[in-house]
């Protein structure tokens, strides 16, 4: 089959004003795709971009951006946080596993999906990679397809493989991923909360990691467990050496027994090259991934997440900072909630107890205008380098109490003060 290649400038005239674009995310952002699309800020107005995170180096906050496009994302990544929280752009509270929804259901419907694939097979068959997770649906529902097609994109299991026949334009460009080294990012407060964490999986559970260092080290103290499966939204390098020594062999796993199972991957190349035509690694679409009805089915699902600051009746903001849209809801309450539904399941909220100008994370309350993304009725876990509480049938005064127990010492007088305050007693 003959296979025709645009140039980047050529393939993304098919953009007009008015046009709402979907941006593959996280390491499969299609960066040549991208620029070529933003060097037509002379001739496009009203143009909204969409996506999850998205990676790599692309300047979004510029006057001739803030003139032609908009950013209406559905994650926050940091090259656009400070767009979406002024006129550039703006945020969509959504759970990760209903983002499909949005575009099957035409709620948000799309004029063109950018794209990044793995080279065409001998059947014409390419995979989306790094990121299945709500880019299947985005090209199932898009009207016109871009695709970069990219020699050193891997070619992922699962169910993200697209003909060429129902991509548009096609474009070919051997360029590097973005990559993402999360132990680099280590301190001893995240060494303790790894331990920590590590001692409640148990056996035979299931894992499901958020992104950033604690779950990464928390893998680290893994070593020494039996019988792991894994079954995530997102995975990194920390999985690697893990499934390498069969401590994850994913025997007791009840969904895709045998296999990993995530909606993504952000890592380094060792982790692309890893996952390169590996039939035991499944990156499969969000829907079903984050599916609540699916995950529970795993035993001992163990979910581990983290958030920005904790209350002392238990709600998690981990999205905003006040008023400030830092990131997004993704799919913590999704795991969070498959997670104690499962048998044996174990939903955990992992923070270092201060932020990096030792101000406390465990709060009074929340900050003014910050958005609840796990409520205090699905909470359980929580744990900081200070210790482990479960929240789950405690009443408020004694989520309270918990709460300060494992806060920074610095801290817990002033919040043993604002309990009384709310209650009439001392903790």
């Amino acid at each position: 089959m003959k296979t025709t290649y645009k140039t980047a400038s050529e393939a993304l005239a098919c953009v007009k004003s008015g046009n709402r674009v979907f941006i593959h995310g996280s390491a499969a952002t299609p960066i040549p795709l991208v620029r070529a699309l933003l060097e037509r800020h002379d001739e496009l107005r009203n143009v909204e971009l969409m996506s999850i995170t998205n990676l790599g180096n692309i300047d979004f906050d510029t006057p001739e951006f803030r003139k032609s496009f908009y950013f209406n994302s559905l994650f926050v990544s940091q090259n656009i946080r400070k767009l979406i929280n002024e006129d550039g752009g703006d945020y969509v509270p959504v759970f990760l596993s209903q983002i499909p929804q949005l575009f099957n259901q035409k709620i948000l419907t799309l004029d063109v999906a950018l794209i990044q694939v793995s080279a065409p097979d001998q059947h014409g068959f390419c995979s989306l990679g790094t990121s299945v997770d709500i880019a299947k649906a985005a090209v199932e529902n898009a009207k016109t397809v871009v695709a970069l097609v990219n020699p050193k994109m891997p070619r992922t299991h699962g169910n993200g493989f697209i003909s060429i026949k129902d991509i548009h334009h096609l474009v070919y460009e051997e360029i590097d991923l973005p990559e993402i080294d999360y132990s680099q990012k280590v301190n001893e407060s995240i060494k303790i909360i790894g331990h920590h964490v590590a001692s409640l999986i148990e056996d035979g559970a299931t894992l499901q990691m958020g992104i950033g260092s604690i779950p990464d080290q928390v893998l680290q103290n893994l070593t020494g467990h039996k019988h792991l499966g894994v079954h995530t939204e997102m995975l990194s390098d920390g999985v690697i050496p893990l499934l390498e020594s069969g401590v994850i062999d994913n025997s007791l796993k009840k969904v895709k027994k045998g296999r990993t199972l995530t909606g993504f991957l952000a890592g380094t190349r060792k982790l692309y090259d890893f996952v390169h035509d590996n039939p035991k690694m499944l990156v499969m679409d969000i829907a079903y991934v984050n599916d609540t009805a699916v995950i529970r089915q795993n035993p001992k699902m163990t979910a581990i997440n983290s958030a920005i600051e904790i209350d002392l009746t238990g709600q998690v903001c981990a999205d905003s900072i006040g008023t400030y849209q830092y990131s997004g809801i993704g799919g913590q309450m999704d795991f969070i909630r498959g997670a104690s539904l499962s048998e044996g399941g174990k939903p955990i909220i992992a923070l270092p107890s201060v932020t990096s100008k030792g101000q406390s994370r465990i709060v009074p309350y929340l900050k003014q205008g910050a958005g609840v993304v796990t409520t205090r009725g699905h909470v359980h876990w929580i744990i900081t380098e200070y210790g482990i509480v479960n929240l789950f049938g405690k009443n408020l005064k004694q989520r309270g109490k918990a709460l300060i127990s494992i806060a920074h010492p610095d801290h817990r007088e002033s919040l043993e003060q604002a309990f009384y305050e709310r209650y009439k007693m001392m903790p």
